[in-house]
């Protein structure tokens, strides 16, 4: 059962990234994953349990490709966590490109969702808190307030960044320099 449900969660990622939110259609998905409307319902109930499954199943697949080990097994630095954390969201690559796209799409409706809403304004305030979390390793003396302003005005840049990348209006490396700087502007200011 957790194959299929993780098969529709793929689909309906890779549906969203490519049609947006308002071009999901179930029967389209039943397509893209291979099984039955009537599976989709059983497991998801609706298009808002789809959506708000989608939504955490992203959000974790980020978590997979972020924070991933360093390839000589030697452990990162603090500093280091912290870009690997944010650079890696910037990635040309299918999976984070879709991850993105379905992100993108999925914040811009919840404007007009208010269930959707709840569910993103959840999954950024782990987001922001991982990031403080991290900074708070670089600067152990910095207030929890600042720690979490600045991890919101990181992950806030970086969703504008993934947007402008996305949209063609941004050269990805120009997107992880000027990301990268911000990092190094948020560390210092954190050490005043």
């Amino acid at each position: 059962m957790a194959s299929r449900s993780t098969r529709i969660l793929e689909a309906a990622a890779r549906v969203i990234a490519r049609r947006g939110v308002r071009g999901l259609r179930v029967e389209e998905l039943a397509a893209e994953a291979g099984v039955s409307t009537a599976l989709i319902y059983y497991h998801f109930k609706d298009r808002t349990g789809i959506l708000r499954k989608t939504l955490e199943f992203i959000s974790d697949r980020a978590d997979r490709y972020t924070t991933r080990p360093a390839p000589d097994g030697e452990p990162l630095s603090p500093r280091e966590e912290v870009e690997q954390a944010l650079l890696l969201e910037l990635q040309d690559t299918a999976e984070v490109r879709e991850n993105s796209s379905a992100w993108g799409e999925l914040r811009a409706s919840a404007v007009f969702d208010e269930v959707l809403r709840e569910d993103l304004e959840r999954s950024t305030l782990v987001w922001v808190q991982e990031v403080a979390d991290l900074l708070g390793r670089i600067r152990p003396t910095a207030s929890a307030v600042a720690l979490t302003a600045a991890a919101e005005r990181l992950t806030a840049l970086l969703e504008g960044l993934s947007m402008r990348w996305l949209s063609g209006t941004l050269r990805i490396a120009h997107a992880r320099t000027l990301l990268s700087e911000a990092i190094d502007a948020e560390i210092e200011r954190l050490g005043r």
